[in-house]
Order: C-alpha cells, then structure tokens, then sequence
C-alpha cells in the first residue's frame, strides 16, 4: 500500500483497509464499492492486501460471533477498538 494519505480515484489506503470486510462480505454500498473498485486498479499495494485477506480467509475459514465465548469476543472488541484509535 502507499502512504495512508495518499488518496486514489477518492479513497485512501487507509480507508481501504477499513472497508475490506464490508467490500469481502459485499455490503459496500454502489458508490463506495465503485470507489473501493477504482482504487484497487491503480494501487498494487492495496490489491495485495486483499488477496492476502481472501486467502487469510479461506485458510482460517469465517468466525462467527455465536461461536465464541462472550468474554473472546469482547477482548478482540476491544482489541480492535484500541487498534482503530491508536491508527485514526
């Protein structure tokens, strides 16, 4: 990916990152997905971390909120909580 700041066809790489769950699990909204769609085409950095998300996915397969301890999931809630407000 290039640097966080550096936006192509209206997204950052940052935003990216962010979006790629919702783009994997197609409920991007048409413009957004439109948006997503023309930064992949000329960002090879970002087109690499989304295969590398797609295989991630298909090796460890999908977990399901239901499937894990409530106290599991608030950890990695929290994790992740943390993760976005140390990088926002």
């Amino acid at each position: 990916m290039s640097d966080n700041e550096d936006i192509r066809d209206g997204m950052s790489c940052k935003e990216l990152v962010e979006l790629v769950t919702e783009y994997l699990d197609k409920v991007l909204s048409a413009s957004d997905r439109a948006r997503f769609d023309a930064h992949m085409q000329t960002c090879q950095g970002c087109t690499d971390y989304l295969e590398q998300m797609r295989l991630t996915l298909r090796l460890s397969g999908r977990l399901e909120e239901d499937s894990i301890e409530p106290e599991a999931r608030d950890a990695l809630l929290n994790t992740f909580r943390n993760w976005k407000n140390r990088s926002g």
